[in-house]
């Protein structure tokens, strides 16, 4: 059973009350634990933010004129976009204990130059076929890189800190977005879509040995730590899992109710999120007759408002301990916010615009508490391979939400459609998260509360 325990000097057991009680309460605000938003932070989403660029360029080449430079079809080139999520899925599972064994330092340092090689050889090849290999390989380079970044998170980070930290990780995607809208947009008008992509996919492979020298998968391993302060966290997050209801095995964690429901929410929240992204541009330019660089500034500005929700909804989140009831209310203004897109789309471009920025916002806002949920329902020995399950259920939503949503803009000739399909999509992931069992109380609750 994975069920942590501690004894005292006279040998005996102690329960997760008693051990939460005798752990050392770090000062969070110490020169020594501020060291992580200095030296971790910004590396983790520095790192995470060519992944999503490497991904979510894909749009800009769509809108660019991909399948009339490489002679394919608009159903083709949907394809093309949803095959990363093949990769993505089927490799997650089975690299998922790596991530314990061998480590998140290492196996990342070997992800950013593999996906960072297949991102620029989008640029190179020619033929289909090796495109659509090449995607294939592309996605199962980054398949791991999100659960990993979560679980490194969760090694580096209390309770009370964790929405905000996830925020911060996730951040990169939005951000990263909001500049490469611009900036690709521009590329792709100057040099084409095909030097843009190498340009691009470089940046991953150079950043691999920054990730080297700064990153370790736990504060007692780095050197720019100092000890005590090392140890008094680890040992908090220590006690906070053990007062986490154990589990049998990973299958026994795999089927647990809230794991299977969690599931099939992020599935749905992927399938809205990942059309969104992937064909925006397709559909702004589309909508409103623009240049490929007034595009991308446009296509920027529903990442623009994402980013300053994001941070409050975790802020929030973290302040009162409260995680599915900041995120369920969001992806229900996001379900509204496209259908109205969709109701107006081809009547008025600007209503329909703005819709689209309200939606967007709301869809990256509970990222952070979402992924804090499960290092507070799951121990810690089974916390990566659930992370990984929920992630390999949203790369499936990806494949399905940016096939279909292309697809049916291929055959219909129009975006409002696509619209509809992720308005749907993300009202089932709000009503889906209503119907998650309550966790019992933590009761690692009262020191986390105490250290502010």
């Amino acid at each position: 059973m994975f069920n942590p325990t501690k004894k005292d000097r006279s040998g005996a057991t102690l329960d997760s009350d008693k051990q939460s009680s005798q752990v050392r309460n770090p000062d969070l605000k110490s020169g020594g634990l501020s060291r992580r938003y200095v030296w971790l932070l910004p590396v983790v989403f520095i790192t995470y933010s060519p992944a999503y660029l490497d991904r979510a360029n894909f749009g800009f080449g769509a809108a660019a004129g991909m399948g009339t430079t490489l002679g394919i079809s608009e159903q083709q080139v949907s394809l093309l976009s949803s095959l990363f999520f093949v990769g993505y899925f089927l490799f997650q599972l089975p690299a998922a204990a790596l991530v314990r064994r061998v480590g998140v330092r290492r196996i990342i340092t070997v992800l950013l130059i593999a996906w960072g090689s297949c991102a620029t050889l989008m640029g190179l090849l020619r033929s289909f076929w090796l495109l659509c290999i090449d995607r294939v390989l592309l996605g199962a380079a980054e398949g791991l890189i999100f659960p990993a970044m979560l679980f490194l998170l969760a090694n580096w980070f209390i309770r009370s800190e964790r929405g905000r930290a996830n925020a911060l990780l996730i951040l990169g995607n939005p951000v990263t977005v909001l500049w490469m809208s611009i900036i690709t947009g521009y590329l792709v008008q100057r040099f084409g879509w095909q030097a843009t992509f190498v340009v691009e996919g470089l940046p991953a492979v150079l950043w691999a040995g920054v990730w080297w020298f700064v990153v370790r998968d736990k504060p007692t391993q780095a050197p720019w730590m100092p000890r005590a302060a090392a140890e008094s966290l680890e040992e908090v997050i220590a006690a906070e899992q053990a007062s986490v209801p154990p589990v049998g095995s990973i299958l026994e964690a795999f089927r647990r109710p809230d794991v299977i429901l969690l599931s099939a929410q992020y599935f749905c929240w992927s399938l809205g999120i990942y059309g969104f992204v992937l064909w925006l541009p397709a559909i702004v330019r589309e909508g409103a007759s623009l240049s490929m660089g007034r595009t991308g500034v446009l296509s920027g500005t529903p990442y623009l408002v994402a980013i300053v929700a994001m941070i409050a909804t975790s802020t929030i989140s973290d302040r009162t301990g409260r995680r599915e009831l900041l995120v369920w209310p969001s992806l229900m203004v996001a379900s509204v916010a496209l259908f109205v897109s969709y109701l107006v789309a081809g009547r008025s471009f600007p209503l329909a615009f703005a819709s689209l920025v309200v939606g967007g916002a709301a869809m990256y806002a509970p990222y952070g508490p979402f992924w804090a949920i499960l290092p507070e329902r799951i121990p810690r020995p089974a916390v990566a391979e659930v992370m990984t399950l929920i992630n390999s259920a949203g790369a499936l939503g990806g494949f399905s939400g940016s096939y279909l949503v292309g697809w049916t803009r291929a055959i219909t000739g129009s975006s409002s459609v696509g619209f509809l399909l992720m308005a749907i999509a993300l009202l089932c992931s709000s009503l889906l998260l209503l119907l998650l069992p309550k966790s019992r109380p933590s009761a690692a609750d009262p020191p986390s509360k105490s250290y502010h």
